[in-house]
């Protein structure tokens, strides 16, 4: 109940400081390019439960059937706007939404595709025990995921093999771990992350990453 209606009052606080910002980048978006402001897509929460995720789109109109799932920096479905509102990551502003609905967390296992839940084993099951968040440790480690998968012939697969699994790992331990103060530091560090100078590969692209399996 802490962590929910500490949801709750930071959400709608910052709704409420972000109505310019908003309204600015929904005109943006309209004048860029052809197709609706939101990008709803269909996600899987807490239980398994599905639900419709907002964010503001970044992509051509019916991306999802044009290409992959996951996006690499050099996806030509990204729009000119969405190129620069990913670069920020304000495109994930109106989650804000979702959190209110009490579909998610502000912090938490970022939620996932039903066809990439459908692989989880037992144990990575225990993701969907909390909320899935706008943000989480994973989500700061992989900020620049699109320069990741840049140049692959099959986003999703390189996701899988190359970024999946560690993801998982931080969550797992995030499920198990979670506390208010952590929540707090992680929201914290978020926002930091946000307002950085923009780099063409994140830290975790400076270790030693597994090379894709073939077959």
């Amino acid at each position: 109940m802490i962590k929910r209606t500490f949801d709750i009052i930071v959400s709608t606080i910052g709704l409420l400081l972000a109505v310019p910002l908003l309204a600015y980048m929904a005109l943006r978006i309209k004048f860029d390019s052809r197709g609706p402001v939101l990008y709803r897509g269909e996600r899987v929460g807490k239980h398994g439960r599905t639900f419709r995720i907002y964010k503001f789109r970044t992509m051509v109109v019916d991306a999802e059937r044009l290409g992959a799932s996951s996006t690499a920096a050099d996806d030509p479905r990204i729009t000119r706007c969405g190129a620069w509102l990913r670069q920020y990551k304000l495109d994930e502003l109106p989650q804000l939404i979702n959190v209110l609905l009490g579909d998610m967390s502000l912090v938490g296992p970022r939620p996932q595709v039903g066809w990439a839940v459908a692989q989880y084993t037992a144990e990575e099951r225990k993701l969907l025990n909390v909320r899935p968040g706008i943000t989480d440790e994973a989500s700061i480690a992989f900020r620049h995921e699109a320069e990741i998968l840049r140049g692959s012939s099959d986003p999703d697969k390189t996701y899988l093999e190359l970024i999946a699994p560690e993801k998982i790992r931080l969550g797992l331990h995030y499920v198990e771990h979670h506390n208010l103060w952590n929540d707090i530091w992680i929201l914290a560090k978020t926002i930091v992350c946000m307002f950085a100078e923009p780099e063409s590969l994140s830290s975790t692209t400076s270790r030693p990453l597994p090379e894709p399996t073939h077959g």
